[in-house]
């Protein structure tokens, strides 16, 4: 009677665990690049936008819909940085829990995948959410981030979950390119290690091992173009490549893809929290083994005021935390800053930047570029928000040593991407096409213009009846001393730029990426800090304040009246 019932129960565990003649459908809910959106508020007033607060709102009604059972919900990294509220627990309330681990854990995340600007927080702010989220029995994957004193991965490669009568493999990476974005202290005791082969090498041990219904791949890569030409953007590469993967999630470019052929699905939902990523994939058993299988995908807009009312009253206290943190006066602005003017020369946003850095460094020579699209810093009173308008990043201040000849060939670079080539109708390099990155409809820039870098403690000026590679005079040094292409100069520009991202150092300048680490003379504090400190110091922040001829010297784009004329119509077609 014993070994009957032992008998019956193993049937019943095999009946359970194994669907039959029957259909199974998985949800999967992906999101990337929140970048610290968390809250619908920005603190100060401005309005509603978008947030995991709304995303909450449409993943719930869709668990409601079909079942939590039948739902796994993803993200594809770059979570804690990019607002007040990451930047606030991330370094100023580092003793409760997390606000994004219990973030997660509200909204019942199954995983999260390590982005390049997670890794940019530095070990204790990753460590911490790492461990934090284990807690919660939430994995944070990233399988290629190898530690250099036993070989295994830093964090997990993966975790299987039960869902929709199926077994789900989910296997996460980060981005293979993060040494080029920063400082080696960030990522110390691991290594970045390709994709490509990686993944699929870990995608047949772990299918092996675990005998998984569906495969789901979440990288933080860009989609790319399939060609495997950037280690940076492998997304497609491995879309193209992988065998027995049903889902690949990717991200880090901003860019909203779908690619589906019924068979497996690419998808990638931009970055903010203004879609959410939604792919179903359908097998249906006979006899208990995989008869077949349909996979389709898709994005869904957030409706920024469709915010979760429960959520939202859970975590108000954070938020009101944030904001008291955020609207603390430091300061006052004399005039607006706008980061369109940088487009059509010398500016105030970018001069307050260049001075920041020459006066924080002492550098001789200064690189900055306007770090968001089209944004307005209004004149009046100063909080700790704006600090984040003005500068969003999380980049350190490096300093350089660059040759002259170096120096100009950067420039020269850097105008390449933000002037159309000689001969078209057109001195910006912009082109009649949507550009989802910064929501622009109808005209937009064909380069990301945070590579628009311009210089300050020389003068110089832009031809732009000049091809490229004859575009930059450099005249002289700010304060009128001669400037010889054959000398050393002390360049200062943000950690990012210092890692060869953008291509001025190495393609403009052509200096050896494997040599760029010799060239590096010092490392100072975060700009924003500097930034503060600068705007402590002077308490109004006027022109007096930013520009000083002989320390920034002067830049225009020549012949002036043509080069005015055209930029300005350029300027109307894209504003």
């Amino acid at each position: 009677m014993k070994r009957l019932i032992y008998i019956a129960f193993l049937l019943l565990l095999a009946a359970c665990g194994t669907p039959k003649n029957e259909e199974h459908t998985l949800h999967l809910l992906t999101t990337n690049d929140v970048h610290g959106r968390w809250f619908s508020s920005d603190y100060v007033g401005k309005g509603t936008r978008e947030s995991l607060l709304a995303v909450n709102w449409y993943v719930d009604s869709i668990r409601n819909a079909v079942g939590e059972e039948n739902v796994l919900l993803i993200d594809a990294g770059d979570c804690l940085q990019g607002d007040n509220a990451s930047y606030y627990y991330n370094y100023v309330d580092t003793k409760s829990e997390h606000l994004f681990t219990r973030l997660m854990a509200y909204m019942k995340y199954d995983a999260v995948t390590v982005g390049n600007h997670d890794i940019e927080t530095g070990h204790a702010v990753y460590d911490r959410v790492n461990k934090e989220l284990k807690r919660h029995g939430i994995p944070f994957l990233a399988g290629n981030a190898i530690r250099n004193d036993n070989g295994k991965p830093y964090f997990q490669t993966y975790k299987v979950f039960e869902r929709a009568g199926m077994k789900v493999l989910v296997l996460g990476y980060t981005n293979p390119h993060n040494p080029a974005w920063m400082d080696e202290s960030l990522w110390s005791g691991m290594h970045f290690v390709s994709l490509i082969p990686r993944v699929q090498e870990d995608v047949d041990m772990a299918v092996a091992k675990e005998k998984p219904d569906v495969v789901i791949v979440s990288v933080h890569s860009a989609t790319g173009n399939g060609k495997g030409e950037s280690i940076g953007a492998q997304g497609k590469d491995l879309y193209d490549s992988l065998k027995g993967v049903d889902f690949v999630v990717c991200s880090h470019d901003h860019k909203q893809v779908i690619i589906c052929d019924g068979k497996r699905a690419l998808i990638n939902t931009g970055n903010r929290a203004k879609f959410l990523g939604h792919g179903e994939l359908t097998v249906s058993f006979k006899d208990g083994k995989m008869a077949g299988k349909k996979i389709s995908a898709g994005l869904i807009s957030i409706d920024k005021r469709k915010t979760d009312p429960v959520m939202k009253k859970t975590f108000q206290k954070e938020y009101e935390t944030v904001k008291t943190f955020s609207t603390k006066e430091i300061g006052a602005l004399a005039m607006d800053l706008r980061t369109r003017d940088a487009y059509s020369g010398m500016c105030d946003y970018v001069n307050l930047i260049h001075t920041v850095s020459l006066k924080g460094s002492g550098a001789d020579i200064s690189f900055a570029a306007p770090l968001t699209y089209n944004s307005t810093i209004k004149a009046g009173v100063l909080v700790y928000n704006d600090l984040f308008s003005i500068y969003p990043f999380e980049n350190q201040l490096y300093t350089l040593r660059l040759k002259g000849k170096e120096i100009k060939g950067y420039l020269e670079y850097s105008y390449r991407g933000w002037l159309a080539p000689l001969g078209k109708d057109h001195v910006l390099n912009i082109s009649h096409q949507d550009d989802p990155r910064n929501n622009q409809s109808g005209w937009s820039f064909i380069n990301r213009t945070y590579n628009f870098d311009s210089a300050a403690g020389i003068n110089y000026t832009v031809d732009i009846t000049q091809p490229f590679g004859k575009r930059i005079t450099i005249e002289s040094m700010a304060d009128g001393s001669a400037f010889d292409p054959d000398a050393d100069y002390t360049v200062a520009m943000t950690s990012y730029r210092a890692s060869g991202a953008g291509g001025m150092l190495i393609k403009g300048a052509g200096i050896p990426e494997e040599d760029l680490d010799k060239r590096i003379l010092h490392r100072y504090p975060e700009i924003r800090e500097l930034l503060y400190k600068f705007i402590e110091e002077y308490g109004l922040i006027d022109n007096t304040a930013i520009y000083d001829a002989k320390r920034n010297g002067s830049w225009k784009f020549i012949p002036e009246e043509l080069a005015n004329e055209r930029i300005k119509a350029d300027l109307k077609l894209l504003f």
